[in-house]
């Protein structure tokens, strides 16, 4: 924004705020218009922003300066110092003190992978084995039953197994 001058009303010289906008031409239309010059992106930023990881021997490190910390204001300027919040702080310490050391080092983050026990890929396949069993059992069934019916329709006697007994 750039400030504009507005006329003086009663000896007081008064400015306002305009504000700037660098798509908008105001030159004269008399004027060759310059190109705005495009400003490239530094190199130093990353494009894609990367999660800070710290190990067990860091994160003790920083609790032990923390708890270190006596005067007012010399935490918030090791937290400042460092890049942290304080509940990294609260979060670590907690650990620490459960004594979960492991717990300190960076973690795997996302859905945990589920267990592979033998026991459980062997119950699957024989539950799909069931199902598909009982299937071919419903199936064969129907069959039986539209031969029986056929048979009586057209007089044709079925062939009984002595072995077998009828439901």
């Amino acid at each position: 924004m750039r400030p504009e001058p507005i006329p003086a009303s009663q000896g007081i010289a008064v400015t306002r705020r305009v504000p700037t906008r660098p798509w908008v031409d105001t030159a004269p239309a008399t004027e060759p218009q310059q190109a705005v010059p495009v400003v490239p992106p530094d190199p130093e930023v990353p494009a894609k922003a990367i999660r800070r990881r710290f190990t067990a021997a860091e994160k003790l490190r920083i609790l032990k300066l923390a708890d270190a910390c006596t005067v007012p204001g010399s935490l918030g300027a090791l937290l400042r110092r460092e890049g942290l919040y304080s509940s990294n702080l609260t979060t670590w310490r907690r650990q620490r003190d459960a004594g979960t050391l492991s717990a300190l080092t960076p973690q795997k983050r996302g859905r945990k992978a589920p267990s592979q026990d033998p026991l459980r890929r062997e119950n699957a396949a024989l539950r799909q084995e069931n199902e598909r069993l009982t299937r071919r059992l419903r199936q064969a069934e129907l069959i039986i039953d539209v031969q029986k019916k056929v048979s009586q329709i057209l007089g044709i006697p079925l062939a009984t197994s002595e072995a077998g007994g009828s439901d």
